[in-house]
């Protein structure tokens, strides 16, 4: 007897199926360019046999499966590309897409189902992306694009800022509740090493992760080439049609890949998955080394006024000093935000003396309560 669960979940995905197929066709129907039309009638066509595995499972539960009608959200986007084209929908159906390629990563009957969606995924995000990647790179060759992409650069200010905000957050709290500048010292340089250790491992594990996870779903499509090779074929095909070219012309070059398997091994896991086989998403210990630096290299700012200056001068020395890393911060991340360096400056300054003036007032009421 099917469970209850089962039974739940074999007409959900019936109807996640049957809606992709009715929403393909609509965008079929749509589309004047006849590759891309061709391209949504064959995703149509899958979805709707995909349908079927769970029209099965219900049939042979005694469930009946003939009264269907689609969702809201599919009568809605079909009745806009109709009204103003497929393009129009197509970024917002690569999207559900890609947030639903893993749907039946955990259900060990979906069969091959598991592959097809992330094929599918790519061959929208590939679709999707057709009308982007001209503009794209009219804007790579203007400075204000070529600013946006610096994510080395805003990793590194991020990381500093950490550090920065929350070591003279902590000074503070501590010189507001009337410590001594030595315990004010010792709590700062606490302080700089904790953080900057869970900072360096927290990213440590996070790039570990990621990469043991990007290993793991490599291998699975490696298997998946050599087990079921005319469907990964077939997604290939798609794919490359998203891109542009015939179907005749995208079948002879799948086919072409296909023959080399390392080749369509690696352009599987970068249009499926979105992997750089290469790289994997960098190395563990570079990125736990810099995250330690760069929080240290933060926290250190407000901590060296306190140790050097003498003790009346100290807390503004620190002030002072964890103002100036702060403006400069903003000003470094005007570089990628797009907002003028007077206004990111200042706002950064804001927020950061802010929290600081908080946990200072926070340490004086708490530091007189206690003592």
């Amino acid at each position: 007897m099917t469970a209850k669960q089962d039974i739940r979940r074999y007409a959900a995905n019936l109807r996640a199926e049957l809606d992709g197929a009715a929403l393909y066709a609509a965008l079929g129907s749509a589309e004047k360019d006849p590759i891309r039309r061709d391209l949504f009638l064959q995703l149509s066509r899958s979805e709707a046999q995909h349908a079927e595995l769970w029209r099965d499972k219900l049939r042979d539960a005694g469930i009946d499966t003939r009264h269907y009608a689609p969702s809201f959200r599919t009568r809605l986007l079909a009745l806009i590309a109709r009204r103003f084209g497929a393009r129009v929908v197509i970024p917002s159906v690569a999207a559900s897409e890609t947030a639903d390629q893993n749907r039946y990563a955990g259900q060990s009957d979906a069969g091959a189902l598991a592959a097809d969606e992330r094929g599918h995924a790519a061959v929208l995000a590939a679709a999707a992306g057709g009308g982007i990647d001209i503009g794209a790179r009219i804007g790579h060759s203007e400075p204000w694009h070529r600013s946006a992409s610096g994510n080395s650069l805003r990793a590194a200010v991020l990381g500093a800022n950490d550090g920065l905000v929350s070591n003279f957050c902590l000074v503070m709290g501590i010189a507001g509740a009337g410590s001594r500048m030595p315990a004010v010292i010792l709590t700062g340089l606490a302080g700089l090493i904790a953080g900057a250790c869970s900072m360096a491992l927290g990213e440590w594990l996070s790039v570990t992760n990621a990469r043991e996870l990007a290993a793991t779903q490599i291998e699975r499509e490696r298997e998946e080439i050599e087990q079921t090779p005319e469907a990964e074929q077939h997604e290939l095909a798609l794919i490359l049609q998203a891109k542009g070219l015939p179907k005749p012309e995208a079948q002879q070059a799948a086919q072409r890949i296909m023959s080399n398997r390392p080749a369509a091994l690696d352009m599987l896991v970068r249009e499926e998955l979105g992997i750089d086989p290469q790289e994997l998403g960098g190395n563990a210990w570079t990125a736990a080394a810099v995250s330690f630096a760069l929080f240290s290299v933060g926290a250190l700012t407000p901590l060296l006024p306190i140790m050097l200056l003498p003790v009346r001068m100290a807390v503004v020395g620190c002030v002072v000093a964890s103002g100036a890393a702060l403006a400069l911060i903003g000003f470094l991340t005007s570089l990628f935000n797009g907002r003028s360096p007077l206004f990111s400056a200042t706002r950064q300054i804001a927020f950061g003396c802010a929290a600081a003036a908080a946990t200072y007032g926070a340490g004086a009421i708490l530091g007189s309560w206690l003592n």
